[in-house]
């Protein structure tokens, strides 16, 4: 099957520039495509694996993919999809956030010999001369044009900085620099940065005179529109330091039954039959298929021995079991416990904010050791560790363990 009517059959593909030309050149040729990255935290997050799935799918096509880092469109912002600016990061923020990229984006790329290429557009944004930048490139683009983008619409209202505004001339710039030094034909992104790969294929036409061409994939939403990939902790990170991957299987294991069959197209490889036979399973039925869309995406972040290990921490937890092994757990020091639980939590990153945690108990959805937590300024003692520990349960299914050092 052609790569582009896999891209359709499982629901990556959104929009496109010019639709029969790519799915001609992706059946006949072997190309070379890039999807942009901003570096503007130290791990990629769910709404990126979506992308990373599709780059994993065209290079097992035979295609070449470029994961092009943004070290100096980071040092501007993407004013896509944002009501505010962006916070401005060090250049060695910068590059210790693309060296955390490579190695998430290894698990499904494969860098080995030429097979896909890592790029950095800081090699040739940081040291462009502007006034040789704005005769170049700056002439190819229409203000008027560019105030009609939605990326620039929704700024418009709150105001749009200059600085942002550039943004879309650098990213075109980055398409017609990859074409030229890897002859790389295709820009792929997610829907919201439409207008800027646009920007790109217009601008190698008029620069080149030769074809280039776009694609865009759906965002990673919910049934109600709503993009995945946030909890009341924050975004569900790639990096299992951020996020556990006990905490990354429960987020797939709870999602909504509407969204299960196509989170098993978009975030697994398994054939369409199988996606479409559990996409078909009701009632408690469901279940079952969440817990293999659950299983299936932990091992292909974290690897197969941490699926399981998420696996069989939640089995033994749902099933009244106590092998809490693999739940995640903190050690804290004895004297620790003359603080609130809320400090306790905070401390060891259990919550994100205190504010978050006194709103946890205020609705009611913090219990120790199956007991309700009401005051806010519970403290823990001693006999609470009776077993060894103390299980620590947020909400309906978001399971910790505390032990004493």
């Amino acid at each position: 099957m052609n790569v582009y009517d896999t891209l359709v059959e499982r629901g990556y593909i959104k929009q496109l520039t010019h639709e029969e030309e790519i799915r001609e050149l992706l059946d006949k040729e072997k190309i070379t495509f890039y999807i942009g990255f901003d570096p503007t935290a130290d791990s990629l997050h769910v709404g990126h694996f979506l992308q990373m799935m599709v780059m994993a799918h065209m290079q097992r096509a035979g295609h070449r993919p470029i994961a092009l880092i943004g070290g100096g469109t980071a040092m501007v912002g993407d004013p896509s999809g944002k009501t505010d600016m962006r916070k401005m990061l060090t250049r060695e923020q910068i590059n210790h956030n693309g060296e955390c990229f490579k190695k998430q984006l290894e698990r499904l790329v494969d860098f080995s010999d030429g097979k896909a290429i890592m790029a950095n557009n800081a090699d040739w944004l940081l040291n462009l001369n502007y006034v040789n930048f704005l005769r170049e490139i700056g002439v190819h683009f229409s203000v008027n044009k560019m105030l009609t983008a939605e990326c620039f619409k929704q700024r418009l209202e709150k105001g749009l900085s200059f600085l942002e505004f550039n943004y879309m001339l650098m990213q075109g710039y980055d398409f017609l620099e990859l074409n030229r030094r890897y002859g790389c034909v295709m820009e792929l992104g997610g829907d919201d940065q439409w207008s800027n790969i646009l920007a790109g294929v217009d601008l190698i036409r008029r620069k080149e005179g030769k074809p280039s061409y776009g694609m865009t994939f759906t965002l990673l939403t919910n049934s109600e529109g709503k993009k995945m990939g946030k909890t009341v902790g924050g975004a569900v990170w790639l990096d299992k330091e951020k996020t556990s991957p006990y905490d990354f299987y429960q987020y797939w294991r709870n999602v909504d039954d509407a969204d299960v069959e196509k989170c098993l197209a978009l975030l697994t490889f398994l054939p369409m039959d199988q996606v479409r036979e559990l996409g078909r399973l009701e009632g408690s039925q469901i279940n079952e298929a969440k817990k293999v869309l659950a299983y299936e995406v932990t091992k292909i972040v974290h690897g197969a021995d941490e699926a399981e290990k998420a696996r069989d921490a939640a089995e033994a937890l749902f099933s009244g079991g106590r092998d809490l092994a693999n739940v995640p757990t903190c050690e804290i020091d004895k004297t620790a416990i003359e603080n609130t639980v809320l400090d306790i939590l905070l401390q060891n990153k259990i919550i994100p904010s205190k504010s978050e945690g006194r709103r946890l108990i205020e609705q009611g959805g913090l219990t120790i050791n199956n007991v309700k937590i009401t005051d806010i300024h519970h403290k823990l003692n001693i006999d609470d560790f009776k077993d060894g520990s103390v299980l620590i349960r947020r909400g309906k299914k978001n399971y910790n363990r505390l032990i004493l050092k």
